[in-house]
């Protein structure tokens, strides 16, 4: 009961850093703006250059990001849990690529014009680059890692000489070769964001099972568990997650490494309290990563996948190193 009191304490503690983060996002820019004008831009409109900001731009990138984050997140919680590899995310095993590689090659077919046509893309090429890499790379973590970071360096050479060919047709496209939020919240996100809501609101649903699955798959058939139905779910889940969020703000890598070691640390060893950590904070890396892309640089913005990168890589060289350390 003690243990239950502190996890939901944490809990409350990060959701208020989320709001705190999520105001943050709102007002810091290349223009600032003040909080009370914030708060004057739901309550006294006035269509003043601050309010359209807000309203019109600030305050859709925030949303997304928080969705974005959440998924990225969740999906790399559930890919490490299902698979007890702690180097496994979406970004690094290829997933997120494979679904920005069928965006920009689907536009060139002329199937990228819709938010569904970019969405029905972005799953096809998450399962085709997740069934790559778990087929070449499933023997051992490490073969896993490698696997995906080179499929995914194969399909942004790809994408990059289609790019190149074609540079009018792929305008529209190129923010797919660096995630970013930045450009995105004008998009019509409605279809992907309902879908990341519904894959989360699925991820919560599954974590029952999967608590089963961490002790072994024949505890978890004694237990009444349907071992091969979770780990299709997880699979489903993954790809509707990590589809949808790279076909709303593009391929963001890393994030899905640092959320669930940041996340464990605090679960103890719950599957159920994991999964609320993972959803809380994703949006706040994610959030706090934004942040610090738009003031990085003083002629422009950086995207966000550079920061996210910038600080995921020595994490996955602290994971793989640790690993090593426990193994030896």
């Amino acid at each position: 009961m003690r243990t239950d009191r502190r996890r939901a304490a944490i809990l409350l503690a990060a959701l208020a850093l989320l709001l705190v983060v999520a105001a943050a996002s709102v007002s810091v820019g290349a223009q600032a703006i003040p909080p009370a004008e914030i708060w004057h831009a739901f309550t006294a409109y006035a269509g003043t250059e601050e309010h359209v900001i807000v309203r019109g731009i600030r305050v859709p990138r925030t949303v997304l990001g928080i969705c974005v984050g959440a998924a990225l997140g969740t999906a790399g919680t559930l890919v490490q849990t299902l698979t007890r590899n702690p180097l496994a995310e979406p970004g690094i095993l290829g997933v997120t690529g494979g679904a920005g590689f069928a965006i920009i090659v689907g536009a060139a077919f002329g199937l990228a014009g819709s938010p569904a046509g970019q969405l029905g893309l972005a799953f096809v090429g998450a399962v085709l680059a997740s069934v790559a890499v778990y087929a070449v790379g499933s023997t051992s973590p490490l073969r896993l890692v490698l696997t995906g970071v080179a499929l995914s360096a194969v399909l942004a050479g790809i994408s990059l000489g289609v790019r190149l060919m074609l540079p009018d047709a792929f305008d529209r496209y190129r923010f797919w070769s660096v995630g970013a939020l930045a450009g995105h919240e004008q998009q019509p996100l409605t279809l992907a964001l309902a879908t990341i809501g519904v894959a989360l609101a699925c991820s919560v649903v599954i974590t029952r099972p999967l608590n089963a699955m961490v002790l072994g798959d024949d505890v978890a058939q004694a237990l009444g568990g349907n071992v091969t139905r979770t780990r299709l779910g997880v699979l489903v889940l993954v790809t509707l997650l990590a589809g949808a969020a790279t076909a709303a703000a593009g391929p963001i890598a890393f994030l899905g490494l640092m959320v669930p070691h940041l996340a464990r640390r605090l679960a103890g060893g719950s599957i159920p309290w994991l999964m609320a950590y993972t959803m809380v904070l994703g949006p706040i890396l994610l959030l706090v990563s934004d942040i610090v892309a738009r003031v990085l640089l003083p002629t422009g913005e950086v995207p966000v996948a550079v920061v996210t990168a910038f600080v995921g890589a020595p994490v996955l060289i602290w994971v793989v190193r640790r690993r090593g350390a426990v193994r030896s």
